[in-house]
């Protein structure tokens, strides 16, 4: 079932996007009004891009459920322009590894993630701005390999699980 709410802004256009503050204030001002809490507005072409490369600004609260790429296996990097967030590691059988935090302007201010490793990250701050690279071509089959340990995106659990995760690290 296709969601009822946009999961990305329209990708710019052209063979330079030059990356500004009107940007990230725009995507700012969606994630505020996503029912999701957060969107992207992607820089690539399209899904078979072979380059993914897009803004995620994330509010408080969002929901995103612990995955991995693994089939076929993508790194994944994630540079934080505004905001923090909780960075979060996980064995197979879903207790946590590593809790990172990561901060813009910060000596932690990004994460590189090997394919494979089970991951999620919280904001802890409002307008949060992630600029996150990973390869392409996506596809939405197999793009991320989610946990089964974890509560399904929209479940009623997903507050809860926040909340223990973020508990569970301070």
């Amino acid at each position: 079932m296709e969601p009822s709410f946009p999961l990305a802004l329209e990708p710019q256009s052209g063979e330079l996007t030059v990356l500004t503050d009107e940007l990230i204030e725009r995507t700012i001002a969606a994630s505020r009004n996503s029912q999701r809490k957060r969107i992207i507005l992607p820089f690539h072409d399209g899904a078979s891009n072979t380059l993914h490369r897009m803004f995620n600004a994330i509010q408080p609260g969002s929901y995103i459920r612990p995955h991995r790429h693994q089939n076929p296996a993508k790194d994944e990097a994630l540079l934080l322009l505004r905001g923090a967030l909780k960075f979060f590691t996980f064995h197979e059988d879903g207790r946590v590894d590593q809790v990172r935090n990561v901060a813009a302007n910060t000596t932690e201010f990004g994460i590189d993630v090997r394919a494979g490793v089970f991951h999620t990250f919280i904001a802890t701050e409002q307008d949060t701005v992630v600029f996150e690279v990973k390869p392409g071509p996506w596809s939405a089959a197999t793009d991320k390999d989610f946990a089964t340990w974890a509560p399904e995106e929209g479940s009623d659990e997903c507050a809860d699980y926040l909340d223990q995760l973020l508990r569970n690290s301070e």
